[in-house]
């Protein structure tokens, strides 16, 4: 029997353009579309061809490798790069363009907001298109490594020396200006110190950002390079990052809402998430589900008296621990005597108030 054998070495007669490299009906066309068709200074983004300086990249390019890449799951910057080398969708969609992970990192922490208004007008489009229902949804989130070093996260106290020290460092510099503008009348400016006032002037702007995050959200530790990462750990171990949040519509897969979040833990993300999410929608949906990170009673009842159905397992249902005899769920609640029964009988009916307190202390 023959076989049917590749050759790569096989030189053709008209080569294929980018074009040719995906099917009419391939999915990546419509994302592409989508972004042509967007008003970009709507969301925020600017595009200037006239503008002078070193040619960058095209947003519309950038913004169609963001949304196409989170809607497939592709968050990593690192790996948004890998494939617009190896996957030829990516490559279509980008027309040969290979921006680094830095440059991808960059754009989207430049235009997070803008990006936001994006992603949530596309899922707008899609609710239109009925490839979206909102009437389950499903929650999670992810870690992506921002683009800034881990060992620059440093804590209030070091922020607020180097910023004594940086004062210091100006009123030295001003009076250095001083002593070489008498001493040098007539001879023109003094450009290299107005360029070492202007890198230090910098660093007291970004060392006074971080003192700011400190006061906004009451963080132990901000990054000097990005105030709004944190430091996180994953699979990939410990790095500068952002916990990218993500909610999922469950006809056709389709990510309606994202957020970048500096929170290092899923737990106080529930019921932020499915509010935005159901902003999106302009109603609430029927359920929403998310994975036992979520887990946390307060987040859970907020959306619990929204009439929406929650699934969310416990972190003790998620590692499959057998309950005690006298955990949480083995009472009964009578809902006449606003109390608790034992489950072997013997306390008789215990208040709310007592059980809660007693049952907040049983493993």
């Amino acid at each position: 029997m023959a076989y049917r054998s590749g050759d790569r070495y096989q030189i053709g007669l008209l080569p294929q353009s980018i074009e040719e490299y995906v099917a009419d009906n391939d999915p990546v066309r419509a994302y592409d579309a989508f972004v042509e068709a967007l008003d970009f200074h709507e969301p925020g983004i600017e595009i200037d061809r006239n503008k002078v300086g070193n040619a960058e990249y095209d947003p519309r390019s950038m913004v169609k490798l963001l949304i196409y890449g989170y809607s497939y799951g592709v968050k990593s910057s690192r790996k948004l790069e890998r494939e617009c080398y190896h996957n030829i969708a990516f490559i279509w969609l980008m027309g040969g363009l290979k921006p680094d992970h830095k440059t991808i990192a960059e754009f989207r922490r430049r235009n997070k907001k803008s990006l936001k208004k994006i992603l949530r007008h596309c899922a707008q489009i899609c609710i239109k298109l009925d490839l979206i229902a909102g009437n389950v949804l499903f929650v999670d989130g992810t870690k992506i490594r921002a683009n800034a070093a881990r060992h620059r996260t440093y804590s209030r106290n070091h922020y607020e020396k180097l910023l004594v020290d940086i004062d210091r460092r100006i009123e030295q510099l001003f009076a250095d200006c001083e002593v070489i503008d008498r001493r040098e009348q007539g001879a023109g400016s003094y450009v290299a110190m107005n360029k070492k006032l202007a890198k230090v002037q910098n660093l007291r702007c970004r060392v006074r950002e971080a003192l700011d995050a400190f006061a906004a959200g009451g963080r132990k530790l901000v990054n000097q390079t990005d105030p709004d990462c944190a430091i996180m750990r994953s699979v990939q171990g410990s790095h500068a990052s952002y916990n990218v949040q993500s909610v999922v519509d469950d006809k056709h897969g389709l990510i309606v809402h994202t957020d970048a979040v500096s929170d290092t833990s899923d737990v106080n993300q529930f019921a932020l998430q499915v509010e935005q999410a159901n902003e999106i929608f302009e109603k609430s949906c029927d359920v929403a589900c998310a994975d036992a990170g979520y887990a946390d009673t307060n987040e859970l009842e907020k959306i619990d008296e929204l009439g929406i159905k929650v699934i969310v397992p416990s972190q003790r249902q998620a590692l499959h621990k057998e309950e005690s005899p006298f955990s949480k769920s083995h009472f009964v609640y009578d809902k006449e005597q606003d109390s608790y029964v034992c489950p072997e009988g013997c306390l008789g009916f215990i208040i709310k108030a007592q059980i809660r307190e007693m049952a907040s202390g049983i493993i």
